[in-house]
Formats: structure tokens, C-alpha cells, sequence
């Protein structure tokens, strides 16, 4: 893994904003895989800028979200169809046939899990996955326990998520229990990916993703089987996270 340590949320945004833009350079008919929740709303927010700039173009661009909630329609506030779009989709150049979320209202769930994944093959898989990590490891909503071996599935969400998910709703009782998300192996089949982790409460998660065994109650730490993996860090994460037999990673 190559691990880049930065100053703030700010200073990883603009970190990933950049990464991403030096890929799209190489080849600008990318697939790139997106994440949702508040760590890469910054990343977007740059993203935007740097397009309003004329630095890049998302015209050829193609992408593929890693989750969308089971029961919420697109037009629901707190879908991720609706996150993309306010936050990402409506400011830059991406034709609207050329971004792609799960459907949670499908009439026939797996069918879709299925129907996401061919669509995700046809198009050539996937270049670069952007992704978060969840306070319990998670990456998409990949909970603890979730086999390596996952494609594009339904899961039931692990309390500690929608805990952590219920700032976006009025209530905890609005958070939806269920949610469609790539598998690990859907994940791990990007061609690179880009990883980033933010605050001092994800700190336990880096460590075990750094230092801890590769194992699936610790779903991130399947990331290190992947042969091209970078791992944006801002400080308040990096010295959260614990070595072995030291009190942080800056011993002390």
C-alpha cells in the first residue's frame, strides 16, 4: 500500500481531488467506482472546482456507486441517488447515462444485485474505486463477516452503521435496515484503488487495516490481497491509529 499522510479533511480532499485528476489524465474514458457518506464530499467539492477551472472532464467518464438503501427512491433526500447528484452529478459534465447507482426500490432485489454487476462488466470494470472505511472496517456496506468472495449483494446494516448514518436522517428509526452494495471481490477487482480514511474515530480501523491480520471481521483489511492500493490519511486518523505495542503511530 502507499500511504499518504495529510494535514485535515482539507488537505486529504484536496489529495484525492488531485489523485483522481492525474488518472483521468491518463485515460479520460475511465470507470471510476464512487463512494458516498462525509469523508469524500470534500474530494467531490474539489473535483467540481478543478472542473469549473478547465483542469478536467468527466464527459467520457463513466461510474459505477458502491451502495445504494433497500426502500428509498431515487428522489428521496437521503437516497445516494440523491447525494450524487446534489453533491456531485448536476455540477460537472458527466452525461446522465453514464453514471450508475443500484436500484433500492427494484421489485426483484437480487435480480438487480445480478443486473448491477453485468452492467458493471460490460462497461470494462472498473479503473479506479474510490472508497471510505467504516468505524467497524467496513468498506461499501460490507459489515463485518462479509466473505471475501461477496459479489453485488443485499445486506443487512450493523447497527454501529446506521448509528453512524442516522446524522443524515430525522431519526434512527428512518435509517433503513437493508442496503445493496458491491462485494468484496466486486471491489477488489478495480484496477487501482484509492482509499481514504478521516478522523480520529477511524483510527482503530486504519491500525487494523495497517497491522491487523487479514481476516473478514475486519472487512478493509481485504485490501491488502490488492496489488495496487493508496490510502489518503489525515493526521487525526494517523495518530489514532494504534502499532502493536506502541501507543500510536507516533509512539506516544
Amino acid at each position: 500500500m502507499d500511504i499518504k499522510i495529510v494535514n485535515g479533511k482539507d488537505g486529504l480532499a484536496k489529495e484525492a481531488a488531485n489523485y483522481i485528476v492525474e488518472h483521468l489524465k491518463k485515460r479520460d474514458a475511465s470507470v471510476l467506482g464512487l463512494a458516498t457518506g462525509s469523508t469524500p464530499v470534500g474530494t467531490y467539492k474539489e473535483l467540481i472546482a478543478m472542473h469549473k477551472e478547465g483542469k478536467v472532464s468527466f464527459a467520457n467518464v463513466h461510474t459505477f456507486n458502491l451502495d445504494e438503501y433497500v426502500g428509498l427512491k431515487n428522489t428521496d433526500t437521503n437516497s445516494y441517488h440523491y447525494y450524487m447528484k446534489e453533491l456531485f452529478f448536476s455540477h460537472i459534465d458527466v452525461p446522465e447515462d453514464q453514471f450508475h447507482l443500484p436500484k433500492g426500490t427494484a421489485e426483484d432485489i437480487e435480480a438487480e444485485c445480478h443486473t448491477y454487476e453485468k452492467l458493471i462488466r460490460q462497461t470494462g470494470g472498473i479503473d479506479l474505486q474510490l472508497l471510505g472505511i467504516g468505524t467497524n472496517g467496513h468498506i461499501g456496506f460490507n459489515e463485518p463477516g462479509t466473505s471475501f468472495q461477496s459479489r453485488t449483494h443485499v445486506v443487512t446494516l450493523d447497527e454501529s452503521t446506521r448509528e453512524a448514518n442516522a446524522r443524515f436522517f430525522d431519526a434512527i428509526e428512518d435509517v433503513p435496515t437493508h442496503a445493496i452494495t458491491m462485494g468484496i471481490e466486486s471491489i477488489l477487482e478495480a484496477k487501482d484503488i484509492l482509499l481514504l480514511v478521516a478522523g480520529k474515530e477511524k483510527g482503530e480501523a486504519l491500525s487494523e487495516l495497517l497491522y491487523g491480520d487479514v481476516r473478514e471481521d475486519i472487512p478493509a483489511t481485504a485490501l491488502r490481497k490488492h496489488p495496487s492500493v493508496t490510502v489518503i490519511v489525515d493526521t487525526e486518523a494517523y495518530q489514532a491509529a494504534k502499532i502493536p505495542g506502541e501507543e500510536n503511530l507516533y509512539g506516544g
